[in-house]
């Protein structure tokens, strides 16, 4: 059970850090570490399944391709961590690291081809092979390297002069021998002498080896913590979530699963029953259960090992992701409450209506209604918004009023910071000229009305907070390249490299075979995403001028720059949904700029979805050209945007 765990931990460890940080050297020199412990401690449970002794000697033989390279993966290990405190190798300890992986390598093929290395099979008092006439010249190796290697991570601890990363580099060091000691062959050892291990009780030799495995497990779960942090540029608490999460839910869960396997065949004749029928219902009841433990740890666990000093904040985010909405989310809510105020009042048609966005008013939810309709009601909105008839009446009215064929009811904040501002519009099939609500009414329309807000208020906040995010991300990346500080302290000059790369975008972006595809992935994503954060069009001369009108924030600049393309696609005159010359303009405003869905749109343009798709590719074309004129304006004046801001204030 302790070699199976000692499997589970190592590969485990292996598989979180190659999973995570694959490019940094200590992850990397680690994952050769503890793969040879894995492979080491895998051939001792198949010996301890006692095959053939033909085959049970060439596991054996096999065994020492985790042996023999021990001592090479763990200098390896050393000059990473002494590399990574600042010390580079100049040469010599790289040297170092090959000689030894030759070296380990012409072990490997000794012990599997020769004699010279391990031979003579014996039986007693466990199943073990003897030395041979090489074993000294491996004993000597592994001494060297391992001795050398030690010295390195003391090294690599001195130059730790903060209690921050001395502490770190302490577990290191504490559990850095764990390997060499571990994987070490004393059956061998033992075997140079006459009595080899034959006066050994068999008793007492179980034990050291259960000690010894237990001592191997409990210490590679200590090095996981440390080892967990390198490559890493998130923050502590971060890591040690997914490091606990990780641990409690693979590693923990493994060993719980290895242990019921185990102990139920040996209980069979107390139970009574045949183990083999029972040994699935209890594997599956131990992950079961095992699932609901951590499930109701973990909070206590998190507030004690993770966020030790945060929790208030971490409480405020968490609450936060608990009642965030999606656009999703809150289209079905809407339109729920939008049906039940049909059902309840008899009327076939009901709306809502946002006003806080910058764009204008928006038609959010709505039912009973055709896209023509909706489209119409949505022009007048606006057109009636723009004209200030709508704005006047909504501002002095307390509840209803009469528009159109509708009972319009103004929703408005109920924050103490903005209570009383207008949050949007209810419009109801007017089923009278004059509103005519029973007490039964009122109360229903009061409490639908409420809830409304409520969603109403969380689209409003959320987006702002969303739009706030997205706006940080890059900038929060720009700054991790412009300094990458290992948790020991060594900086990475790599921001050098990727500035001089994106200079040399800068000058040919615009002519890019795939200028258009950046310009179709930065509309789709207008309002937020991975693309517009990433976006090439972001080091655009024009983007970077637009900066500096808002406060050096690139992708708000690039909003602007995009809704100032379509912009000038405008035609003049009062819009229209179903002239030709502004079936461009409509798809690009509605679609991206108003985010809503292609059906949505081609139904209100009165268009099929193919014919929407095709002028929808016509109209992206055609911002893509705006954006590029607009491009080589900006280059021609040669003027940067320090220099423009200095032109401005003169």
């Amino acid at each position: 059970m302790l070699t199976i765990g000692i499997v589970i931990i190592s590969v485990s460890m292996l598989l979180y850090n190659l999973s995570r940080n694959v490019r940094d050297r200590v992850a990397r020199s680690s994952g050769i570490l503890l793969a040879c412990i894995s492979w080491v401690y895998f051939v001792d449970i198949v010996v301890g399944l006692q095959p053939a002794p033909p085959i049970l000697e060439t596991w054996f033989r096999v065994q020492w391709v985790g042996v023999a390279l021990v001592p090479a993966a763990m200098f390896h290990l050393s000059d990473a961590l002494l590399a990574t405190t600042g010390l580079v190798s100049r040469g010599r300890r790289r040297k170092a690291v090959r000689a030894l992986y030759i070296t380990g390598t012409g072990f490997v093929g000794v012990a599997l081809f020769t004699d010279l290395l391990i031979r003579d099979l014996t039986p007693t008092p466990v199943w073990h092979m003897g030395a041979g006439e090489f074993f000294g010249l491996y004993l000597l190796y592994f001494l060297i390297a391992s001795s050398f290697a030690v010295f390195n991570v003391i090294r690599a601890w001195q130059r730790c002069l903060t209690t921050y990363t001395r502490r770190r580099m302490t577990y290191l060091m504490a559990a850095f021998t764990t390997p060499a000691w571990g994987i070490f062959p004393y059956s061998l050892l033992f075997s140079l002498f006459p009595s080899g291990m034959a006066t050994v009780p068999e008793g007492l030799l179980w034990l050291i080896f259960n000690i010894a495995n237990l001592a191997v497990l409990a210490m590679l779960a200590f090095m996981a913590y440390p080892l967990s942090f390198f490559g890493q540029d998130k923050p502590e608490r971060i890591i040690r979530l997914e490091l606990l999460q990780f641990m409690l839910r693979g590693p923990l869960t493994g060993l719980v699963i290895v242990a019921v396997l185990q102990t139920i065949p040996r209980v069979e004749r107390i139970l009574g029953i045949d183990a083999q029928a029972f040994v699935t219902l209890t594997v599956v009841a131990a992950v079961l259960c095992m699932q609901w433990g951590i499930s109701l740890l973990m909070p206590l666990l998190e507030t004690q090992l993770v966020y030790t000093q945060d929790q208030e904040q971490v409480r405020i985010f968490q609450e936060f992701s608990q009642r965030l909405l999606t656009r999703a989310d809150a289209e079905q809510m809407l339109e729920a409450i939008l049906a039940a105020l049909c059902d309840h009042f008899r009327v076939p048609t009901a709306f809502i209506v946002s006003t806080f966005y910058p764009t204008g008013p928006r038609l959010e939810q709505y039912v009973g209604l055709g896209p023509e309709e909706s489209a119409k009601i949505e022009l007048h909105f606006a057109d009636d918004f723009s004209e200030g008839k709508l704005t006047e009446k909504l501002a002095a009215a307390e509840h209803f009023f009469t528009w159109e064929n509708f009972w319009l009811l103004p929703l408005r904040y109920i924050h103490e910071q903005e209570e009383g501002a207008l949050l949007g519009v209810l419009g109801i099939w007017a089923r009278s000229e004059t509103p005519n609500l029973s007490e039964d009414d009122q109360q229903i329309l009061v409490a639908l009305t409420e809830r409304t807000i409520d969603i109403l208020t969380d689209i409003s906040v959320q987006s702002e907070i969303i739009r706030t995010i997205e706006n940080l991300l890059p900038a929060k990346s720009n700054r991790a390249l412009q300094a990458k500080v290992s948790p020991f302290g060594q900086i990475s000059l790599q921001a050098v490299t990727r500035q001089d790369s994106s200079t040399q975008i800068d000058n040919g972006i615009i002519d890019h075979p795939q200028f258009v595809e950046m310009v179709r992935d930065a509309l789709r994503y207008y309002w937020g995403g991975t693309k517009l954060n990433e976006s090439l069009l972001l080091n655009l001369q024009l983007v970077k001028t637009k900066s500096l009108q808002t406060e050096g924030n690139q992708v708000n600049a690039l909003r602007q720059v995009l809704s100032e393309a379509i912009e000038r696609l405008r035609p003049e005159g009062e819009r229209s949904f179903t002239r030709t010359d502004w079936i461009l303009y409509n798809i690009l405003e509605m679609r991206f700029i108003q985010g809503r869905k292609v059906r949505e749109t081609a139904r209100r343009l009165s268009m099929s979805d193919s014919d929407f798709y095709r002028k929808q590719n016509i109209a992206i074309e055609q911002v893509a050209k705006q954006i590029q004129e607009a491009e080589r304006e900006c280059q021609a004046k040669k003027i940067s945007p320090q220099a423009e801001v200095l032109e401005n204030l003169n």
